[in-house]
């Protein structure tokens, strides 16, 4: 089975423009996720995908494989559809670009996932151990049937208490494993659909198109960057593993 990782990046994210090539300790965003990605997968089976000349500029001086995708892309997921044109495989793994501190072992859970369940979607989950979390509009919370198929992934806290209290909760994070054809039904919607507009998560497209998603528990390691504040907790962490 053959597998490729595609890196969505976009420079006009509304919460935080720019972000693929904002520094961290160093090194870019987009830079930092690439060299997660290649320490799962061999660098020639690794793109960054963007619409923005100087996100594969950057890339390309930093030896990264670039593909080029339509600036009206609506979502990450239609970017990967893009690329799946220009790359063939038989299973895409979507890393978002804004998780410098993705496993590669998270990365290949996935990947096994895939392999044992051809054809299916598969999306990463792990433990929120930060009550902030929970209740960050930033953090989407996943809730699964006890086999692992999602029911619902919201930006709300969910589940809680009659109180709206914290007890325990799953997120997500933002590996997925996709099929070209389950991409194309995706992209084929040319529009998001209510749900997923409602509450600005991809993944809720494949639920409301007739899709199961299996949810794969992975580590806690994920951190992503959602807003410029993000930037002090990641180098925080990076800072305390060096």
């Amino acid at each position: 089975m053959k597998f490729v990782i595609i890196i969505p990046a976009r420079y006009r994210s509304s919460r935080f423009p720019g972000k693929p090539l904002v520094q961290i300790c160093g090194k870019s965003l987009v830079r930092r996720v690439w060299e997660r990605c290649v320490q799962a997968m061999s660098e020639m089976d690794v793109y960054v995908a963007t619409d923005d000349e100087r996100i594969a500029t950057h890339c390309t001086q930093q030896g990264m494989n670039v593909l080029m995708t339509n600036g009206s892309c609506l979502t990450g997921t239609d970017r990967v559809y893009e690329a799946s044109l220009q790359v063939e495989a038989d299973v895409y793994i979507n890393v978002q670009g804004d998780e410098p501190m993705i496993l590669p072992s998270d990365i290949h859970a996935v990947m096994d996932m895939a392999r044992s369940s051809p054809g299916a979607i598969v999306n990463a989950m792990c433990p929120i151990t930060v009550e902030g979390d929970f209740y960050s509009p930033f953090v989407p919370k996943v809730v699964a049937r006890p086999d692992g198929r999602l029911l619902y992934m919201s930006r709300a806290a969910i589940p809680s208490t009659k109180s709206h209290g914290f007890v325990s909760a799953n997120k997500q994070v933002c590996i997925y494993g996709f099929t070209k054809q389950a991409l194309a039904a995706f992209y084929a919607q040319g529009r998001k659909t209510v749900l997923e507009e409602i509450e600005d998560i991809e993944i809720l497209r494949f639920l409301e198109l007739g899709f199961e998603v299996k949810m794969i528990p992975v580590s806690g390691a994920s951190l992503a960057v959602d807003i410029p504040e993000d930037v002090v907790r990641v180098e925080a962490a990076i800072n305390a593993v060096v």
